[in-house]
């Protein structure tokens, strides 16, 4: 437990798809089994395909149950408990038993997986049991993804396509699909009709396109201009897709729970947050910007900037609580 009392659960925060959603940490950071050139989190720190335990689950359902608490006794929605780490929440051995005792609280479980380790029967029975479930499938073509998504070498992705068609067969929760459209990597016609042609094996609850909102783990990375962006959606929509488009900012109704400076971090080891949401959190919590200026000065937060915005997020060096 960190003196602020939460170790792996942070938020809640809004989200596009899922309202207000109480944030579940359960990787260390940047643990992933890929390297996605859009990440909004930075660079891999370890890239790893085998799952393996992290943090007790007990310990995890003890953090958001207080959590969750909090949120409450200070009137703040929580719509979803999601389970969205900075990095990859399949890797995490204990990942089902986490949902099976966070699905004891009074509110619905969502995870948001990149779908690298659903060829694993063990992965996809585990993640069977959340409510919702939004998979990644930014490409359906072996060298596009390779570029897009930089997968660990013991993955492939026809093994992958395999377990998401299994886990979309027998899921009996909500299914969403979301695919991040990258400019001059996967936003062209050819590349959006293979998606959409998957996409309708497994009919999907929504299919959501989203483009690069945040800093991205590579600096070239950018969004598709408006041609191609509305052509990918036209393509999903004819085949039957119901798409819908994640390309906006999430708004300002970021909450602050208990400290607000180790809220701040929490919040942006994982999402980093715009200056003017910062500015909205911090006036809500009757604190100044000082709070900020003494994160960035003892390096706990670092500045960055993305299409004419200011983002701040923890610094990577710095994220998350150890493994035990």
């Amino acid at each position: 437990m960190t003196s602020s009392g939460f170790r792996y659960s942070f938020g809640p925060v809004p989200s596009r798809r899922l309202g207000k959603s109480l944030g579940i940490n359960n990787i260390p950071a940047k643990i992933c089994t890929y390297a996605c050139v859009y990440c909004q989190v930075g660079q891999t720190t370890e890239m790893l395909a085998d799952r393996r335990p992290f943090y007790p689950p007990e310990d995890i359902f003890r953090d958001v149950q207080r959590r969750l608490a909090k949120a409450r006794e200070a009137s703040e929605r929580v719509d979803y408990l999601t389970v969205v780490p900075d990095g990859e929440p399949t890797l995490d051995v204990n990942l089902g038993k986490a949902i099976a005792l966070l699905k004891t609280l009074d509110a619905p479980v969502g995870v948001i997986t990149n779908s690298s380790l659903l060829w694993r029967e063990d992965v996809r029975e585990e993640l069977g049991r959340a409510d919702w479930v939004s998979l990644k499938i930014d490409a359906v073509q072996e060298t596009i993804w390779r570029k897009i998504n930089r997968p660990h070498p013991a993955i492939g992705l026809s093994q992958i396509l395999d377990g998401i068609r299994l886990f979309a067969k027998a899921f009996t929760g909500k299914l969403v699909t979301e695919t991040m459209l990258i400019h001059g990597l996967n936003d062209q016609d050819d590349c959006m009709k293979a998606v959409a042609d998957f996409l309708h094996t497994l009919q999907p609850s929504r299919a959501y396109l989203s483009v690069p909102t945040r800093p991205p783990a590579v600096a070239h990375i950018r969004a598709p201009d408006a041609a191609p962006l509305s052509r990918a959606y036209q393509v999903l929509a004819a085949s039957g897709a119901p798409v819908e488009y994640l390309i906006g900012d999430e708004g300002n109704s970021f909450a602050c729970i208990s400290d607000i400076g180790k809220d701040i971090l929490s919040i942006t080891a994982v999402h980093p947050m715009r200056e003017e949401a910062i500015r909205m959190m911090l006036s809500r919590a009757g604190a100044s910007w000082d709070v900020v200026e003494r994160l960035v000065a003892q390096g706990a937060l670092v500045k960055t900037s993305y299409d004419g915005q200011a983002f701040y997020r923890k610094n990577s060096g710095q994220c998350g609580p150890s493994p035990r």
